[in-house]
């Protein structure tokens, strides 16, 4: 099934996507329409443009390619399935996403991954293959998180301010030669090892595939892993014990 969206209302494009029976949809001209694909599954949809707020919110399944950017809260509280950015993507990425995969091949925005978790064998991914602005994994809760660096310029960070602020639980996953300065005394900040990286094997493998990248090149490089300080966990702050 093929929609222009062109001029379209979110409501009507959302109605379309969700009353067709066809396994393959493409959006074409796709302008700032929101909500496309949330709570979906069982089908793949393609995006031609630049999607709105809360791409594949609640997404419990579906797959969705994106031709271009998107903007914020993409895979909002996102339950399964698989989200593909071939751009960059705005604010708040993965917010609270609960399970499934995105990967975005540029960068994204201040508070990606914040409030994901994990559950049983419910494990989200997010994947920035560029950098990530301030707040990165905050408060999260479970889950992985790995940030790339690709093309990345001299002296420009690979993620902003207050990264794993409030972190009680996941991964997060650095490609560069030194962490983060200014990690709060309640996430650890280690080179990962063989065993770390295993972790993160194949969705790098997902990654480049997807986009294209060299994997042994990328599986090379130097990676820190960002974990919560047991010794030194956040809920000391907020309890007496």
């Amino acid at each position: 099934m093929n929609i222009d969206a062109q001029q379209m209302p979110f409501e009507r494009l959302n109605q379309l996507v969700r009353e067709s029976a066809c396994q393959e949809i493409v959006i074409d001209h796709c302008l700032g329409q929101r909500y496309i694909g949330g709570g979906l599954n069982g089908c793949r949809i393609t995006i031609n443009g630049t999607p709105g707020n809360a791409l594949g919110a609640y997404l419990n399944g579906a797959e969705i390619t994106v031709r271009g950017n998107v903007q914020d809260a993409a895979g909002d509280t996102m339950n399964d399935g698989v989200i593909v950015i071939h751009g960059s993507a705005g604010d708040a990425t993965g917010y609270a996403m609960r399970g499934g995969r995105i990967y975005v091949r540029g960068n994204t925005g201040y508070r990606a991954g914040i409030h994901m978790k994990s559950y049983q064998d419910k494990t989200p991914v997010l994947v920035v293959g560029g950098c990530a602005g301030s707040f990165l994994g905050e408060y999260q809760a479970g889950g992985t998180i790995v940030v790339l660096g690709l093309g990345r310029q001299t002296g420009e960070p690979l993620v902003g301010y207050f990264c794993g602020t409030g972190m009680h639980g996941g991964k997060i996953f650095l490609r560069c030669e030194e962490p983060p300065c200014d990690l709060p005394a309640q996430v650890m900040a280690n080179l990962a090892g063989e065993e770390d990286l295993a972790e993160i094997d194949g969705y790098l493998q997902e990654f480049c595939q997807v986009f294209g990248q060299d994997y042994p090149a990328l599986r090379r490089q130097s990676y820190y892993v960002l974990r919560p300080n047991t010794k030194n966990p956040y809920r000391r702050l907020y309890t007496p014990n």
